[in-house]
């Protein structure tokens, strides 16, 4: 496989074993995978493809059986546990389907706490392009139960922003989200893409969702069986459908 200096993250020969004799079961097999600066890439496949296993490999919550994982050009199988989370902490971020936001944190307070608990101060400029891009502006002095589902995940994702890590692993982000409230998250996902030049890379099983991404890899058996660049939602809908049969 041909690498990329421009690569944020990529996986080489990713295998992943869970159990074993009777009991095994392969959740990557022998992945290759690099996910370009600056791109939204969605992971799809059908239940159990290993898709969840393929992001949490690669943002360093779960370990390889084989295979190597690298962040720009570390090695995430070469670092220490300390070394792991300081990298975690320091070069990604994380949005989660539950938004999982303090209750006794404002909004300001709550998207800077990764940044407070490492003893680290934001880049304030970065941070008022960050507030801008999500639209939180009006709401910063709230509390998350003051603030709309919708908002919170906004502050999710200023919160995995305000750090300006390297990469930002989405899982199922709008999974808890009504359309509207969902399209509103997509928006501001697809903003820190297109003009704060984010790395992005986002589980989803939605076809419309996925379709906001440049790409789209599709995940079956614990193998990347095809990828669409800019696809249409039909495109992507129809390639699951042929994955599922």
């Amino acid at each position: 496989m041909n690498t990329s200096s421009n690569a944020a993250a990529r996986v080489l020969n990713g295998t992943k074993i869970y159990g074993e004799g009777d009991t095994e079961v392969k959740a990557l097999d022998g992945v290759n995978v690099e996910f370009q600066e600056g791109e939204f890439t969605a992971i799809m496949g059908p239940s159990g493809s290993g898709k969840s296993t393929l992001m949490h490999c690669v943002a360093g919550l779960d370990t390889l059986t084989s295979g190597q994982t690298f962040l720009n050009d570390v090695s995430l199988t070469d670092l220490s546990d300390r070394e792991l989370t300081l990298l975690r902490r320091d070069k990604i971020g994380f949005i989660f389907q539950s938004f999982n936001l303090l209750p006794t944190l404002n909004a300001r307070e709550n998207l800077t706490l990764p940044l407070d608990l490492a003893g680290q101060k934001a880049d304030s400029s970065w941070m008022d392009r960050v507030i801008e891009s999500v639209g939180l502006g009006n709401r910063l002095d709230h509390r998350p139960d003051q603030l709309s589902g919708g908002q919170q995940q906004r502050v999710a994702v200023a919160r995995a922003l305000v750090s300006q890590p390297s990469i930002v692993f989405a899982d199922e982000p709008t999974g808890n989200l009504d359309s509207i409230t969902g399209n509103e998250v997509l928006d501001f996902l697809r903003a820190a893409v297109d003009d704060l030049n984010q790395t992005l890379v986002m589980v989803t099983h939605d076809a419309a969702a996925a379709s906001r991404a440049d790409r789209v890899l599709f995940l079956a058996d614990g193998k990347i069986v095809d990828e669409l660049r800019s696809p249409s939602s039909e495109e992507i809908f129809d390639t699951l459908k042929r994955l599922d049969a």
